[in-house]
């Protein structure tokens, strides 16, 4: 080799030298080293920063949402309710075996692990960043903690948060404590958040009813709710689940919670189809309507309500409740077509039934179907009571001993002029009604004429009154002011609004001999996670309204309309029962309200166009007459008054009358005190008194000669759709027309708008 040439391979070798030298200068094992310990100790920092800086957060506010529970009076669940179907239960309530299925398919080193899963979260932190889908390995208290006080946003910052925060809440509370939390959070499908809601959606069972298989699919079943609900899987994900629930027993096997001979004799059990939204359809949605509305006026809040947790207690009685809706079926519903018939398809029923004692609303009718025909027929007040108001009128009357034009007490033996379509006196608005289909009656004591409801004797009754004391004891006595409550002679015919549960509570104050009580639906009413959570409901109202004997001589009254007035067809001999009949303008509501010394029930029908708007007329209905209420409703009120009784009631009305207000019937060799109905009105004689109230305008006596002998008997018990003839009231509906005639200012008007209405009422002759 010369000379030039190992020069240059030394040039060449001090170039490799040099370079080599280079690299080994920014790379020798400790910079390696001490980077990679730098590294560590900036992380460690970083984390001991972030779990200072990062507090453990309040719960997310769904996390805290629950459903309402409902319940009978006897304590079994009526219905769910709530924007999240939950039902947060102690861990105490979920079997060991299912508890350890879900610690066998998701964490199976729960009891032992601090928390986190540091190997899983970063390969889900890592899965999150190139945009590979959610999937990761979090531990229980991850999941929990994302349930409860997280979102499930799939980002960096909310993965290194829950990092965070699992360790905290890992050291902060028992494992017990994390593993309910985790069960009651999560989602399971089928709209059920936590294992009791899953646990009703898939097996119709309570979570501590439970068993080791339908637990392991429950647990399967969370990795992928909608992929592995059984009622919409596809065979692969069928197969699927299957697999991941043999995973978990067989997990529990190796946790040492399962025995190998009970893992063989294990069968997957499928779930049931799924169901529609629970509890709502049928009486349930009035009845949870209307405790809702009874909280609101205590407080609750609707917002209270949608944060769910509450266990809301009702007053129905559950046997009474079922005894109410046969009846409406059996005397109404298998009698309609609502299909052919145009009038049946706007027949509404609503009904409310009270315990005169205690004003425990024990029973509800408010139509069809909550999911069809969401306004309750119990509680809406938008239709008239017509002459299920009279005895309010009769008892203003008495309770503050009234006298008639002439100057002479009113009392149920008081004789008045029952001529149809006769102006009433004393009144600076002219009112003139008609009788049921213009029938007049000429002289007829109070009690004839609340068996008859004869219209033309309480216009002039709540006259003789006066308007404002009428409508003072109607409100004292449970009647709310909601509208057309106005002061003139034809409130008397009920023209005012008035709801099922007023008219049971304006009875039961009869029946409750002058004490109001005031009807109430909800028990108790109890939220489970806050303090003092049970909401103090008001005590029925004790105060005496009416004199004790007041309200026992219109008791007595009413008891003559059911043995032989309009409201025969709510008799029985197996109980006893006062009550009154009404049936309102032109046929569009027909009512039966009566009680007997156990319960005040109102039942009532009204027509309304299928907008949900307009009233319409019942008549036709069941291809019958008028639906009046004599009819239809007087028999819905008997059956369940029957069944309500369990079959029936010796019990009989404890009246105390004063002797003043007693009814006298006339002597013996008088005429039997019910008057000959004819169709030609008759002139009342006038005779020139000096009441004790001297009246605005000169006043009319009306006659006092006892009335003659009717040409016919009452109409007789029968216990089916209503004959063409009805009950005797019947035209209560073109009365109303003449109240609303007599409004607008003049008799002539009045008469008129009754006979417009007593045409519409008009009936066949009885065959």
């Amino acid at each position: 080799m010369g000379r030039a040439e190992a020069r240059k391979d030394r040039k060449r070798g001090a170039r490799r030298a040099k370079k080599a030298g280079g690299i080994r200068r920014f790379f020798t094992w400790k910079k390696v080293l001490g980077t990679f310990f730098g590294l560590c100790l900036l992380v460690m920092g970083v984390f001991v920063a972030l779990y200072i800086w990062v507090p453990v957060p309040a719960a997310n506010a769904e996390a805290k949402l629950q459903s309402n529970v409902y319940r009978y009076s006897d304590g079994t669940i009526m219905a769910r309710s709530g924007h999240v179907n939950r039902e947060i239960l102690p861990l105490s309530k979920i079997p060991k075996d299912v508890q350890n299925a879900f610690v066998a398919a998701e964490n199976q080193n729960f009891y032992k692990d601090s928390g986190v899963d540091f190997k899983g979260t970063a390969r889900g932190l890592l899965n999150t960043v190139t945009g590979k889908g959610k999937q990761g390995g979090s531990t229980i208290t991850q999941q929990y903690v994302k349930n409860y006080y997280l979102t499930q946003d799939q980002t960096v910052t909310r993965k290194l948060r829950e990092l965070v925060i699992s360790i905290k809440v890992d050291r902060k509370y028992n494992k017990q404590d994390i593993l309910a939390g985790y069960l009651n959070t999560s989602y399971f499908g089928r709209g059920a958040y936590g294992i009791q809601a899953a646990a009703q959606a898939y097996y119709g069972v309570d979570a501590e009813k439970l068993s080791v298989e339908q637990g392991a699919y429950l647990a399967a079943l969370i990795q992928a709710p909608s992929q592995y609900d059984w009622a919409v899987a596809s065979d692969t994900s069928k197969k699927l689940v299957t697999d991941r629930w043999n995973y978990v027993l067989d997990n529990m096997i190796e946790m040492n919670e399962l025995d190998q001979a009970e893992r063989d004799a294990m069968k997957f059990q499928k779930p049931k189809a799924p169901k529609g939204a629970a509890g709502m359809e049928g009486q349930t949605g009035y009845m949870v309507e209307a405790a809702k509305a009874e909280l609101r006026k205590q407080g609750v809040s609707e917002a209270d309500f949608d944060a769910g947790g509450w266990t809301i207690t009702l007053n129905i009685d559950k046997k009474r409740q079922k005894a109410l809706e046969k009846a409406v079926e059996r005397q109404l519903e298998s009698k309609l077509d609502r299909k052919k018939n145009k009038v049946d398809a706007t027949l509404q029923a609503g009904a409310t039934s009270v315990d005169p004692k205690t004003g425990k609303v024990v029973a509800m009718y408010g139509g069809q179907d909550a999911t069809k025909h969401w306004t309750s027929n119990a509680t809406r007040s938008d239709y008239q009571p017509a002459s299920t108001f009279k005895p309010v009128v009769l008892a203003a009357a008495l309770e503050s001993n009234s006298r008639t034009q002439d100057g002479k007490p009113i009392t149920p033996s008081t004789i008045y002029d029952g001529t149809s379509k006769r102006p009433v006196k004393g009144s600076t608005t002219p009112f003139a009604p008609q009788n049921d289909l213009g029938r007049s009656f000429g002289p007829i004591s109070v009690q004839q004429a609340m068996q008859n409801s004869v219209n033309s004797v309480f216009a002039q009754m709540l006259v003789d009154v006066g308007a404002p004391r009428v409508k003072e004891t109607a409100l004292d006595m449970g009647m709310e002011d909601k509208g057309g409550f106005d002061e003139r002679p034809a409130m008397s015919l009920g023209v005012m609004g008035a709801s099922t549960m007023d008219m049971a509570s304006v009875y039961a104050t009869l029946d409750n001999h002058g004490k109001k009580v005031t009807p109430t639906i909800v028990k108790s009413a109890e939220h489970k996670d806050r303090e003092g959570g049970r909401v103090d409901l008001p005590e029925p109202t004790e105060e005496q309204v009416l004199d004790r004997s007041t309200a026992d001589s219109v008791t007595k009254v009413l008891t003559g309309v059911v043995k032989n007035g309009t409201g025969t067809r709510a008799s029985n001999p197996n109980y006893n029962a006062a009550g009154k009949t009404g049936t309102s303008e032109k046929n569009r509501s027909a009512w039966f309200v009566g009680y007997t010394p156990e319960l005040s029930t109102a039942v009532a029908l009204f027509g309304e166009s299928p907008d949900g708007g307009r009233q319409v007329s019942l008549t036709g209905t069941a291809n019958a007459g008028r639906a009046s209420g004599g009819g239809f409703p007087a028999m819905i009120w008997s059956d369940y008054t029957l069944g309500a009784l369990g079959g029936g009631s010796d019990a009989d009305f404890d009246l105390e009358i004063d002797p003043d207000d007693a009814y006298v019937p006339p002597p013996t060799d008088s005429p039997d005190p019910t008057p000959t109905p004819t169709k030609t009105p008759t002139t009342p004689s006038k005779t020139p008194t000096t009441p004790s109230t001297p009246p605005t305008t000169p006043s009319t006596t009306p006659p006092t000669t006892p009335p003659t002998t009717p040409s016919t008997s009452p109409p007789p018990i029968t216990i089916g759709p209503p004959d063409p003839g009805g009950d005797t009231e019947g035209s209560d509906g073109g009365a109303d027309g003449g109240s609303d005639g007599g409004a607008d200012g003049g008799a002539d008007g009045g008469a008129d708008g009754g006979s417009d209405g007593g045409e519409n009422g008009f009936l066949p002759p009885r065959p």
